[in-house]
């Protein structure tokens, strides 16, 4: 084979034949790249359409089984926010808003005014085992003391009844009052200490239990004395509220039949 003529400096090199060269291959198919280009110019435009086409795919088949799902895409619609009345707004200036809470507040106050107890009453905390004597907002006196224990009894025999010791709550008067009270046990008291019922009714009278004063307010429960003042302060009652002597004695020297009781 004879050698090829060397070409003159400066020029272009021949265009590649497109038949099949010596081996027998043949040119890939495709624009040639122009001189001073490389051929990732060409690839470049390939792969932006490829991923054009990719992603349209995508969203076709995403809208495909969205719409299997029975998916409906609807726009959001934004709600209007409920404005109360009592928001000031431009019909209700903030000048008429404060004058109706100031009417409102003292409707409220004028109905907690009839409310409140007039002249002496008593607030008794259970929670706190404590006895409040109240003249309005001012407390004369504080004092500790002992409300029922919660305990149940129940009664072996025949009968077989069952008492729960708590003390009651809700809003009570004085009914009347007793100096040197004399205690009428009830059945559970002898049933508590295993002793029989009596039949006399003298010998149900206990004498000094109650200490110096008693102040009852219904279905046998009363403001009284005790004996055990190292208890005061706990839940040990049967349903009564025991106080000690000196706070007994303020107590009553501040009430009356129809003071009002108040216990919670």
């Amino acid at each position: 084979m004879e050698p090829s003529p060397s070409l003159p400096a400066g020029s272009a090199p021949p265009a590649a034949a497109s038949g099949p060269d010596a081996a027998g291959r043949r040119p890939p198919a495709g624009p040639q790249a122009a001189p001073g280009r490389t051929p990732r110019a060409g690839r470049g435009v390939w792969f932006n359409r490829r991923t054009v086409a990719v992603t349209a795919g995508a969203v076709l088949l995403a809208a495909v089984l969205l719409r299997g799902t029975g998916y409906r895409y609807e726009p959001y619609a934004e709600q209007p926010l409920a404005v109360s009345s009592d928001v000031p707004s431009d019909a209700r200036p903030l000048e008429q808003f404060t004058a109706r809470l100031r009417s409102r507040q003292r409707t409220l106050g004028a109905r907690l005014d009839a409310l409140m107890p007039k002249g002496v009453y008593i607030v008794i905390d259970q929670t706190q085992n404590r006895l409040y004597l109240k003249r309005g907002d001012g407390t004369l006196l504080q004092a500790v003391c002992s409300t029922g224990s919660g305990m149940v009894l129940r009664e072996s025999g025949g009968k077989k009844r069952e008492w729960v010791f708590d003390s009651p709550r809700g809003r009570f008067e004085v009914r009347s009052m007793s100096r040197n009270p004399v205690w009428h046990k009830p059945d559970w008291a002898f049933v508590e200490e295993s002793q029989p019922i009596p039949t006399n009714p003298a010998d149900r009278l206990d004498y000094g239990t109650l200490g110096e004063y008693a102040l009852y307010f219904g279905d046998g429960f009363m403001i009284h004395g005790t004996l055990y003042e190292r208890l005061l302060g706990r839940a040990v009652s049967h349903g009564c509220i025991r106080v000690g002597r000196d706070d007994l004695r303020k107590v009553w020297a501040n009430a009356r039949v129809g003071t009002q009781i108040f216990i919670y």
